[in-house]
């Protein structure tokens, strides 16, 4: 199956239409400051603004050609023609509200990225979903390079797309053959002309409802990778991803069962393809074994085949999906293990931080004692609760929304026994650890997948998961 890439720049967007154009970067992250520098080298007149306003933030903003204006992420700048906003930015925030009412185009960094490509810009591959989202991108990336394409993963997972398209302003971007791009739903909302070559929608479930109003216009703006002309690649397994690729002009799909003709798929232990073949109805290409997939786990092996067709789509020969595999380093605190000791392993998916991944995570292990816990965001665990009942030996709650964890606890595994660690402390998780090593059995899984997100206790959740690992290895010695 082939599709074609989508080149050129935006028809409105040229080099000289920047000039002396007033441009206001709402947001002084990483992507705000790398829009700023491209834009400025264009000859834009941009302001960036940002709420915050400390030593720290100043010492890192170093932006020739750019008004910084600290302190006040509230008041639109006078002229202002174009505001350019971080992902983060909620639409009601009262700067983007005013421009909004005055008529004043939003955009993402990563519309502006797509409208200041050249003629020869590299074509994007892009991953969006509620998770997996990283673990794809980076395993795409290391497949493309496998295959000898020079590519880089940008986005959600780190680099600046428009530095990625347009240079980080002292110079132009690097030559990729094409591009690696992770897209959240906040930075999808913000996009209306992006084109990828291929895209997948891994999944959705309820996430960030707070900030998008419902998890119908949560998954409208997933949908938005599904541009016209784009390949869709549709996880078959997932409801929301079949639903919204149904629209989708070209398709193919992946899935944990064996694959029909347009899928890629599992046949016994080999991850196949049959859709991008020269008969996907006869013929099937080998790509993998499961033992390729590192860590293994059923959701992972799902990342494996999304990550697969992306790279399919492009032309990725068979060979190059196995050695990209290989290839492919798993980033920290998602399914890691820490330690095994009296033969209780100890795995840190501190990345689990809503339902859907926990359930994920608990699907992957046989008999688990659970720790779990932290800010919920209104998710309902009922659910997840009950679909896991079956493999608890027992669950260590810690975080502030613990108790709704308890409350399901007690209706759909009321026989598991349950530890409260209220403590919030920075010796909290040693405690959480002991506690849930007392609960534990040879064979058992000690497993960090809070389906919470972190602040409650933590500066993130790496810094969550690094307090569980420290804990772990105080707790059983060196490896």
């Amino acid at each position: 199956m082939d599709a074609q890439p989508l080149t050129g720049p935006h028809p409105l967007e040229t080099e000289a239409l920047w000039a002396g154009r007033a441009v206001c970067v709402a947001g002084a992250g990483i992507s705000g400051q790398a829009a700023a520098r491209v834009l400025a080298a264009r000859g834009a007149r941009v302001t960036l603004v940002d709420a915050r306003d400390d030593e720290a933030l100043r010492a890192k903003i170093a932006l020739p050609g750019v008004t910084v204006r600290l302190g006040d992420g509230d008041t639109l700048p006078d002229g202002t023609e174009l505001v350019v906003t971080s992902p983060g930015w909620r639409p009601d925030a009262p700067l983007l509200a005013a421009a909004a009412s005055a008529g004043i185009e939003i955009i993402g960094e990563v519309e502006l990225a797509w409208r200041l490509r050249g003629p020869d810009a590299a074509p994007w591959l892009a991953i969006t979903g509620t998770d997996g989202k990283t673990t794809v991108v980076r395993m795409l990336a290391c497949m493309l390079a496998a295959a000898g394409h020079r590519t880089i993963a940008v986005g959600n997972v780190g680099t600046p797309i428009v530095e990625a398209v347009a240079g980080d302003g002292t110079g132009p971007a690097e030559p990729y053959d094409v591009l690696a791009v992770e897209l959240s739903s906040f930075q999808l909302h913000w996009s209306a002309s992006v084109r990828p070559f291929a895209a997948t929608v891994l999944n959705v479930a309820p996430d960030h409802i707070d900030w998008h109003g419902s998890l119908e216009a949560y998954a409208a703006d997933k949908a938005k990778i599904f541009a016209p002309g784009t390949l869709a690649v549709v996880n078959v397994d997932d409801e929301w991803s079949r639903r919204l690729g149904e629209r989708a002009e070209l398709s193919v799909g992946f899935t944990l069962g064996s694959p029909r003709a347009g899928q890629l798929g599992l046949v016994e232990d080999l991850l196949v393809d049959r859709a991008f073949t020269a008969d996907p109805v006869r013929e099937a290409a080998e790509l993998a074994e499961l033992t390729d997939v590192r860590p293994y786990a059923p959701h992972n092996v799902a990342n494996a085949l999304a990550a697969a067709a992306l790279a399919r789509a492009f032309g990725v020969p068979a060979e190059a999906v196995r050695d990209g595999l290989h290839a492919f380093t798993p980033d920290p605190h998602r399914i890691e293990l820490i330690a095994t000791s009296r033969d209780i392993a100890y795995v840190n998916d501190s990345k689990a931080t809503n339902p859907h991944a926990a359930a994920a995570s608990l699907a992957a292990y046989r008999s688990i004692v659970w720790i779990a816990g932290g800010l919920l965001k209104g998710a309902d665990v009922d659910d997840l609760v009950r679909s896991c009942a079956d493999r608890l030996r027992g669950v260590v709650l810690m975080g502030r929304d613990r108790a709704q964890i308890a409350t399901a606890l007690a209706r759909h595994a009321p026989n598991v026994p349950v530890v409260d660690v209220a403590d919030t402390d920075t010796g909290a998780m040693d405690r959480v650890v002991a506690a849930a090593t007392a609960l534990a059995r040879p064979g058992d899984t000690v497993l960090l997948a809070p389906v919470g997100a972190s602040f409650d206790m933590f500066a993130g959740y790496p810094a969550r998961g690094e307090a569980f690992a420290a804990a772990v290895r105080r707790l059983t010695g060196p490896r």
